[in-house]
């Protein structure tokens, strides 16, 4: 077949499997006694108990993380009247929405049933099941009808998406628009074109933020709307009529500082667009042809800030901004309803994000686009991360403020810390690695401090509070580098720079190094040269002379490469590399794997070393280590070399005093599983899963790394050099922004304080 887009979407929604969802148990049901917990008898407990207290089904059941999105297809957006059935591929793509960017669980909901009273009706009687409705596509003004009866009638929270979430990403963006442009939402002149129900929502919602109510003109297919008239006129409409004589939008539009478009292609013209005021303020968000296209808008007014609903063009008003968090803050603490506070909340915070430096995930997902804030960004992309933790703390603050909580949480913070922590995977088991870098002050280094990711993570650890770094770079690359990025830090206030072009320090910097290093065959010469470009070794020549704590450095190269430079400045007296441990972290926990990179064929003492500082090194991250060592061979079944080498770290092991379970050499299913180690071992010394895996040789190690990366989801803290007493960490090409951060705070903890 043709590979078009309709193919293209078709395919996306028929494989492999049709549809976009699917319901999956959250309990194990492998044996009889699952059965009878799972249903009868002992679902009959759970059944008493919420009997007997409603909200014990916030407990026992998925109720309080369900959303029904309900919809009978009467206005599906840029389709119209389909039906229930034609949109329940829509009402499909907003369950994955929700799950996706907030995990919240959903059930798609189409009802064919066209009178708005017994819609609602319908909708009413389903309480029992969700925790909140959402809904959608529903043509006005019957959205009006069903929302204000469920809203009434029912006591879980029901948000009509179409309204409310535009109105309030739309209240965002037109509360940076007006920051841009310098004006005042009381002193604007608004002109609406489209009296749908997503138009009067956005209508409402500006009022709501200042706008005068006798400042907004609203026209729709007739013309102005204005008082007296009759023609096609609701409730919701006749709110915003003007005692005036103009009928037309050009009429209207002279001196109007802004614009808003819910209506279709081509309604605003260019000459219209010239007779607003300067630095008009243009949302334009007819899908999918706006209002005026925004070339167009800036060819007459190259000043103007605009706004649509289209991905191809800047400040796109997209509702999963809004409604994934809106819901997660409402759920969380239990809300009775989405009301106007909690909506208010949602603008700030998403407004607020916008005027912050952009992350370095959103950054990754919009390659080439610049998200600095400002005419082009007035309002976040979805796929930043921050928007969980910002917007939906946000919401369920302003639910316990407004009395409409029953399960309020005690600190917002907390609760904050705890989205965050949900959405980066590493923020759990890096907590204790990060309160302990903020109470240590540690100057680290950066050999590659040109690289996006590191300046990115620079800027994080500006946020995180961890600790004031030093980049190796040229300064006005550096400079470039930051502008283009959006980021808000500069040198020397926020970071110290080490340029290898001109810097005051080089002729210490490389007689020092020809010091270390003449009796290696390193002449002044070639010193001089080393000192001038190559960044890991002017990194960890600063740290030997004391002018830094710790070096980061590989964000390109060969790991083993930067690895020499890094053992022959700084591994002196008892340092040396003893291996790589790599922190992969999955959906049921992390998992520690070394060594990854240091030794290919390590020795049975070099094992043993990996064991004591892996060990060593879990602890850093308040986990108590349980150390396998793993071989082709089990518990001396097989005389291999490499099991020869784990028998022999055993041996070195069992003669030391070590307070952490070790066990080996086993398979990794012994190690993980102990039901299978306890059929082949039964008086095992090991409690439990392993949770460290120390390998016979780094191949064994680094694809074990690279499948829980790729295949099973898995993502990866470090790899962490250990041996090196937190002087020098080697990070790999594939490492994250976040990553280095997590590495950053590694590097910026005291080695005393994990001894």
């Amino acid at each position: 077949m043709v590979d078009t887009p309709k193919i293209r979407a078709l395919n996306y929604h028929q494989h492999p499997k049709p549809g976009k969802l699917e319901i999956r148990a959250t309990k194990p049901m492998g044996n009889q006694r699952d059965l009878s917990l799972a249903y009868s008898p002992g679902v009959a407990e759970a059944c008493l108990e919420i009997k007997e207290d409603r909200s014990a089904a916030e407990l026992y059941t998925t109720r309080g993380n369900l959303v029904g999105v309900v919809s009978n297809g009467s206005a599906v957006l840029g389709l119209g009247n389909i039906g229930a059935l034609a949109s329940k591929p829509v009402m499909e793509g907003k369950a994955v929405l929700f799950k996706k960017f907030a995990n919240i669980d959903c059930f798609d909901i189409e009802l064919d049933e066209s009178d708005p009273e017994k819609l609602a009706e319908i909708v009413c009687a389903m309480e029992p099941t969700f925790g909140a409705i959402n809904l959608e596509d529903i043509k006005a003004p019957d959205c009006f009808i069903v929302e204000k009866i469920c809203r009434e009638r029912m006591n879980i929270p029901v948000f009509h998406d179409d309204q409310h979430g535009t109105a309030i990403v739309v209240g965002a963006a037109a509360t940076n628009a007006i920051e841009v442009a310098g004006k005042r939402f009381e002193d604007i002149k608004i002109v609406s074109t489209g009296g749908g129900a997503a138009g009067i929502a956005c209508l409402n919602m500006l009022v709501k933020l200042g706008v005068k109510r006798e400042n907004i003109w609203l026209c729709d297919i007739h013309g102005l709307v204005y008082e007296g008239r009759t023609e096609d006129m609701n409730p919701q409409k006749a709110a915003f009529a003007q005692a005036s004589d103009l009928r037309t939008l050009d009429e209207v539009i002279e001196g109007a500082d802004m614009f808003l478009g819910l209506s279709g292609p081509g309604v605003l013209k260019p000459d219209m667009v010239k007779r607003m005021t300067s630095q008009p303020i243009i949302f334009a968000l007819a899908n999918p042809t706006p209002e005026i296209m925004p070339d167009a808008a800036k060819a007459v007014a190259p000043d103007a800030i605009i706004a649509t609903g289209r991905s191809d063009y800047p400040n796109q008003v997209n509702n999963v901004l809004c409604f994934p968090f809106i819901f997660r803050g409402a759920l969380d603490v239990g809300a009775t309803e989405i009301n106007d506070a909690m909506q208010i909340g949602c603008v700030k915070g998403i407004a607020e994000l916008a005027r912050a430096t952009s992350s370095a995930e959103a950054a990754a997902a919009y390659q080439g686009e610049k998200m600095t804030f400002g005419p082009d960004y007035l309002i976040p992309k979805p796929f930043d991360p921050r928007l969980m933790g910002i917007v939906a703390s946000a919401v369920a603050k302003a639910a316990m403020e407004s009395g409409v909580a029953k399960r309020p949480v005690e600190s917002i913070e907390d609760y904050k810390a705890d989205l965050d922590r949900s959405v980066f995977k590493s923020a759990f088991i890096m907590r204790p690695v990060f309160e302990l870098a903020r109470n240590t002050v540690r100057r680290l280094i950066f050999a590659e401090g040109e690289s996006e990711r590191v300046l990115r993570a620079v800027g994080a650890m500006m946020e995180e509070g961890v600790d004031r770094p030093i980049l190796i770079g040229r300064p006005d690359v550096i400079k470039q580098r930051i502008s283009r990025a959006g980021l808000r830090i500069q040198p020397e206030a926020d970071f110290d720079v080490v340029n290898p072009e001109s810097d005051s320090r080089y002729r210490d910097y490389w007689k020092t190094y020809y010091d270390l290093m003449k009796r290696r065959g390193v002449t002044p010469d070639l010193a001089k040269a080393i000192m001038r470009t190559n960044t890991t070794a002017i990194g960890a020549v600063a740290v030997h002379r004391g002018e830094a704590d710790s070096l980061i450095c590989g964000t390109f190269g060969q790991y083993l490469w930067h690895l020499k430079y890094v053992s022959e400045i700084l591994g002196r007296g008892d340092l040396h590399p003893v291996g790589a441990l790599s922190v992969m972290i999955q959906q049921n926990g992390a998992l520690f794997v070394a060594d990854t990179q240091v030794n290919p064929e390590p020795t049975a003492d070099q094992i043993a070393q990996t064991v004591i500082a892996a060990a060593r090194h879990v602890k850093r991250f308040g986990v108590e280590p349980k150390v396998a060592l793993l071989s082709h061979s089990q518990f001396g079944n097989l005389d291999t070399e490499s099991g020869r080498r784990m028998r022999g770290a055993l041996e070195i092991l069992d003669g030391l005093d070590l307070d952490f379970q070790y066990e080996g050499e086993m398979h990794a299913d012994s190690a993980l599983d102990p039901e299978v180690r306890a059929r082949i071992m039964p008086d095992s010394r090991m409690e439990g899963a392993a949770n460290t895996l120390v390998f016979a040789n780094t191949d064994a190690a680094s694809a074990v790394r690279n499948v829980l990366k790729t295949r099973a989801g898995g993502l990866e803290v470090g790899p962490i050099l250990m041996g090196m007493g937190n002087k020098a960490h080697i990070v790999t090409p594939s490492i994250t922004p976040r990553g280095l951060l997590n590495i950053a705070a590694l590097a910026g903890t005291s080695v005393h304080s994990y001894d």
